[in-house]
C-alpha cells in the first residue's frame, strides 16, 4: 500500500481510506492515433471533513457570500509517500448529500494538457488579441503597390521591436480569375500573365489584376500569437525558427472570404487611441501609452467616470467607441458625426484601452475620459488630441484570417505533422514529432520491470485493429483538387494516402483527417507554343468556377527570380502606362519546400504525388514518409504486438518513467502506449508495443 497524498492550491485535502485514485497516462493510444492532447483525468470523492469544508467553502450552503468557484479549475498535486506524483487541476462537481447532512465532495482531477482545451475553448483565430494586438502588428495596406511590393519581395515586418523575416507575403493564388500565359494574344481583362502589347491600348489591359491577390502570413506567427494570447509558451524543439523547413517555411493564406477583399468602404478601420496622460497623479491609477490601469479597488468598489469623444465635425458618418477591459468589450457607444459621445462608464479594476471603428477618414478634436479619485473626492482627466484615421483600407489578420477555431488549427497542425505535446514542469508545453520523442528517452532508460510482473495477469492482443489507415485532408473542394479526385483510381483525394496492411486483416478504416484546404496547383505553359513557364499558381473556385472559400489554404511561398516576366495590373481599364507593371520575381505556390521534385526535401502531401511544377518527378519527403510511417509500418508489422501486463511498480519507476521510455519484460524491449495506476493499492496496467525491427 502506498500513501496518497492531495493537495489543492497547496493546502492537503484529506481522503477517504478506501477511495481508489487511478491516473492513466498515455501519449498516443495506437487504437485512436488521431488523439494529440492526450492525458489524464480522473474523477473521486472526498470526505465532508472539517478541513475539506474548509477548502471548498462549505460548497453545499448557497447562502455563503465568496464561497468556493466550481465553475474554475484550481491547482492541485498527488503525491505518493510525500513525493510528487502529478501536477494538474482540481474541478468541483458537486456535493453529495445524506440526511440532509454534507457527506461528500465529488472532484475530478485533470492533467495540464487537458487544461489546455478549456483554456483555448471555442476561440476562433480572429481572437488571438494576445499582448495590444500583437498579432494586428503585421496589418498591411492594401492596396495596389503594396500587393505588388508583396507578390515580389514580401515583407519583413517590425513588431514590438523585433523584426521577422518575410512574415507577409503576397502568393501568386487567385481567388476569382484563372491565370493563363500566353505570348501570342493581346485579350484585355483575360488573365493572360504575358506581358504582350506596347502602347497605351485596350490591349495592355492584360494580367493579373492586385485586387484578385490577397496577403499570406507565416504559420510561425500564428503559432506565437497563441503564445501571447493564452499565456502559453511552447518548446522550440519543433516549433522553430531554423533547423526546420516544412514547418518555418509554412504560410497561411488569409483568405476569410470568397472573392474581393472587403473594400474600403465595406471594411472598418481600427485605431487605439494613443498617449494616454493623467493630469495628476491618482491613487489607484496609472496611465502607459495605450493603457490605463487601475488596481487596490475592493469589494463592489467601482470608479464612476465620464468619457467624452467630440468628432470635428464631418457629417452623417457613424462611428463607434468600444471600452475595452483587459482584452473585452465592456462598454460600446455609437455615435453620427458631428454628434458627439458623452458618456458614463464604470471603472473596475483591469486594464483599459479605447478602440474607434469607422468606415471611412474620420478626424476627432479630442477624447476626453474623466475620473473620480476614490481616495480623494476630485476628478482627473485623460487626454488625446486631435488625429485622423486614414480612409485606406488596411488589412488587418484578425479580421483576414481564417474562422478556425484555434484548438482545430493546432490539432491539424499536429495531424499534419504528427506530434507529441506534454507539459513540461516548469509549464512549458514540449511539442515534438513522435520520432523524435521515442528517439529521446530519459537518462534512466529502459527500465527493467520483469520482476515486478504478474504474469499469470498478462495477454498479448492484436497491436491495431484496423485493416486501413486514410490520411486525408478534410477541404479537398477547389476545381483542380476536385478534378484530380475524379481522375484518379478509385477517386482517391488530391494528397491522400490509403495505407493498408495485409489485404486478409479484418477490422475498420480509420481516419486522420486535418482541417486544412488542400489545393493542387498548376505550372502554366505558354499557349503560343506549349513550353512550359516558370509561373506555378492556384485557383481558388469551384467546379462551376464561382469563388470558393472551403477550409483554410497552407502551402509553401517559392520566391521566383528573374524569371519569366509576368503583367501585374495596378489599374482596370487600362489608363496610362502606371496602369501595369511587369516583373520577373514573384512568389509562386507550392505544396513542397521546392519546386524541383529532385530537391525538395519535404511536401504537404500525405501520398507520393506528381510533383504539379516538374510532372516528370514524385513529391519526395511526403507527411507519411517523414512523420508516419516508421510508426505505422511497425504497428502494421506482423510480429507487432500489443502486450498487457499487470504490475506493481516501485516509486522509483513510477515517479521517473516518462512515455519515451523503453520498458524491458523478460529481455524484450517495449515501447509504453499506456500505463494505469491504482495509485493506493500500487497496481499498474500496463500496455506496451513490442519493438520490431
Amino acid at each position: 500500500m502506498q500513501f496518497i497524498q492531495l493537495y489543492i492550491q497547496g493546502q492537503r485535502v484529506d481522503l477517504f481510506e478506501d477511495e481508489s485514485v487511478s491516473i492513466t497516462n498515455t501519449l498516443q493510444n495506437v487504437k485512436d492515433i488521431g488523439k494529440v492532447f492526450t492525458s489524464f483525468s480522473q474523477s473521486f470523492t472526498l470526505p465532508a471533513s472539517k478541513d475539506n469544508n474548509k477548502i471548498f467553502k462549505h460548497y453545499y450552503n448557497f447562502d455563503i457570500v465568496n464561497g468556493f468557484d466550481a465553475r474554475l479549475k484550481v491547482n492541485a498535486t498527488i503525491e505518493l509517500n510525500y513525493l510528487e506524483f502529478q501536477k494538474g487541476k482540481i474541478k468541483l462537481e458537486g456535493v453529495e448529500m445524506r440526511k440532509n447532512d454534507v457527506y461528500a465532495y465529488k472532484v475530478t482531477f485533470f492533467g495540464n494538457t487537458v487544461e489546455l482545451k478549456d483554456l483555448i475553448g471555442e476561440d476562433t483565430l480572429d481572437a488571438l488579441v494576445g499582448d495590444s494586438n500583437w498579432i494586428d502588428g503585421f496589418t498591411k495596406e492594401y492596396g495596389n503597390d503594396t500587393i505588388a511590393v508583396g507578390l515580389q519581395n514580401g515583407y519583413d515586418i517590425v513588431n514590438d521591436g523585433v523584426t521577422y523575416d518575410k512574415a507577409i507575403v503576397v502568393p501568386l493564388i487567385t481567388h476569382t480569375t484563372r491565370l493563363f500565359f500566353d505570348s501570342a494574344t493581346d485579350t484585355a481583362d483575360d488573365g493572360n500573365l504575358s506581358p504582350n502589347g506596347n502602347g497605351e491600348s485596350a490591349a495592355m489591359n492584360h494580367g493579373v489584376y492586385w485586387k484578385d491577390l490577397k496577403y499570406a502570413i507565416r504559420v510561425h506567427l500564428i503559432i506565437m500569437a497563441i503564445e501571447k494570447t493564452y499565456g502559453l509558451t511552447f518548446s522550440t524543439d519543433f516549433f522553430k525558427t531554423t533547423g526546420n523547413d516544412a514547418y518555418y517555411n509554412l504560410y497561411m493564406w488569409m483568405h476569410r472570404k470568397k472573392g474581393n477583399v472587403e473594400d474600403p468602404n465595406q471594411l472598418p478601420s481600427f485605431t487605439n487611441l494613443v498617449s494616454f496622460g493623467l493630469d495628476t497623479t491618482m491613487t489607484n491609477v496609472t496611465a502607459a501609452g495605450q493603457t490605463f490601469t487601475v488596481v487596490g479597488l475592493t469589494g463592489n468598489n467601482k470608479i464612476t467616470s465620464t468619457l467624452t469623444v467630440t468628432p470635428n465635425g464631418t457629417e452623417n458618418t457613424v462611428y463607434t467607441v468600444d471600452v475595452i477591459r483587459d482584452g473585452v468589450i465592456q462598454d460600446s457607444f455609437s455615435q453620427t458625426a458631428p454628434n458627439v459621445i458623452s458618456e458614463t462608464v464604470d471603472v473596475f479594476n483591469g486594464n483599459y484601452q479605447i478602440q474607434l471603428t469607422v468606415r471611412e477618414e474620420f478626424t476627432v478634436n479630442s477624447v476626453s475620459w474623466q475620473l473620480t479619485d476614490l481616495q480623494v473626492p476630485e476628478s482627473h482627466t485623460f487626454n488625446v488630441a486631435s488625429y485622423t484615421i486614414p480612409a485606406v483600407t488596411q488589412f488587418v489578420p484578425t479580421q483576414q484570417l481564417p474562422p478556425i477555431k484555434v484548438l482545430d488549427f493546432l490539432t491539424g497542425i499536429f495531424k499534419l505533422f504528427n506530434l507529441t505535446a506534454f507539459v513540461l514542469d516548469d509549464g512549458t508545453i514540449k511539442v515534438q514529432s513522435l520520432n523524435d520523442f521515442y528517439a529521446n528517452p530519459t537518462s534512466n532508460s529502459p527500465f527493467d520491470i520483469s520482476r515486478f510482473i504478474d504474469i499469470p495477469q498478462s495477454q498479448v492482443n492484436v497491436a491495431l485493429p484496423y485493416r486501413e489507415i486514410v490520411f486525408e485532408y478534410k477541404g479537398l473542394g477547389t476545381k483542380l483538387a476536385k478534378q484530380h479526385e475524379q481522375l484518379t483510381t478509385g477517386g482517391v483525394g488530391w494528397g491522400t494516402i490509403e495505407f493498408t496492411g495485409d489485404d486478409k486483416y479484418d477490422g475498420n478504416v480509420y481516419k486522420v483527417v486535418a482541417p486544412f484546404e488542400h489545393m493542387k496547383f498548376e505550372r502554366l505553359r505558354n499557349v503560343a507554343n506549349n513550353n512550359n513557364t516558370t509561373v506555378q499558381v492556384g485557383w481558388c473556385v469551384d467546379d462551376n468556377d464561382d469563388p470558393y472559400i472551403g477550409d483554410p489554404i497552407l502551402f509553401y511561398p517559392i520566391r521566383q527570380v528573374n524569371q519569366d516576366s509576368i503583367r501585374f495590373l495596378r489599374d482596370r481599364p487600362y489608363v496610362n502606362s502606371n496602369s501595369n507593371l511587369d516583373i520577373n520575381d514573384y512568389f509562386v505556390p507550392s505544396n513542397s519546400l521546392a519546386l524541383s521534385a529532385s530537391t525538395s526535401t519535404a511536401n504537404i502531401n500525405f501520398n507520393q504525388e506528381n510533383n504539379e511544377f516538374d510532372i516528370t518527378g514524385n513529391f519526395t519527403g511526403t507527411l507519411f514518409q517523414n512523420y508516419y510511417s516508421t510508426y505505422i509500418s511497425e504497428i502494421f508489422n506482423s510480429k507487432r504486438r500489443l502486450s498487457v501486463f499487470t504490475a506493481y511498480l516501485p516509486l522509483q519507476i513510477l515517479l521517473n518513467y516518462t512515455l519515451a521510455d523503453r520498458f524491458v519484460v523478460n529481455n524484450h524491449s517495449y515501447k509504453i502506449n499506456s500505463v494505469k495506476t491504482d495509485l493506493k493499492s500500487g497496481k499498474s496496467t500496463i500496455e506496451l508495443l513490442n519493438e520490431v525491427s
